[in-house]
């Protein structure tokens, strides 16, 4: 799958054939046939594991954050834009790159298992948005909602146009996005 996720994300799905999967492998076509029954199915099963890897890297540990605590909330959001970041900003999980950018060529039945997947995890950072509203105690014309998406799609445009050479590191950038989301880009 990894070999496969990096092809996609090099190439772009459309362009990568299942002989361009099996020859990266040193496999034949016949034997790549024998693991997956197709190129939809490879993408699915990189998309579901780039889920996974959110999962386990973002939620859970978000999720270990002791809420009770008067700043826990903003501590789980601080360190869920900190992860879905470094995430995104990792080259050995091209997953999640092909995830971001290969949705559409999915059959609609498997399309339909990932995006219910994407869309927990926008709830879950939508509750989260919404309980760190709460206990600010602020009546912010922005509903959770429409902070999670501007959230999640912010962070997750960060592969199109980073450059990891570049003047901007990866830490700066979790503290400019958290700054810009917690103060406002102009406020």
């Amino acid at each position: 799958m990894r070999t496969a996720a990096r092809l996609f994300q090099q190439r772009g799905y459309d362009a990568t054939s299942m002989n361009d999967v099996a020859a990266a492998l040193k496999l034949s076509k016949g034997g790549l046939y024998h693991h997956f029954q197709s190129k939809d199915e490879i993408l699915f099963h990189i998309m579901s594991h780039a889920m996974e890897i959110t999962e386990e890297r973002v939620i859970n540990v978000v999720r270990r954050i002791d809420i009770s605590r008067p700043v826990g909330a903003e501590e789980r959001l601080r360190m869920l834009i900190r992860l879905h970041i470094e995430v995104v900003l990792s080259p050995e999980d091209r997953e999640i790159t092909v995830m971001l950018h290969e949705n559409h060529p999915l059959p609609p039945s498997l399309r339909r298992k990932i995006n219910v997947r994407k869309k927990d995890y926008v709830h879950f950072v939508e509750n989260l948005i919404a309980e760190v509203q709460k206990r600010r105690g602020a009546q912010s014309p922005v509903t959770p909602r429409a902070a999670a998406f501007a959230l999640v799609g912010m962070i997750n445009w960060i592969y199109q146009w980073y450059k990891p050479d570049g003047s901007l590191t990866g830490d700066a950038l979790v503290k400019q996005y958290t700054d810009i989301f917690f103060h406002g880009a102009v406020g």
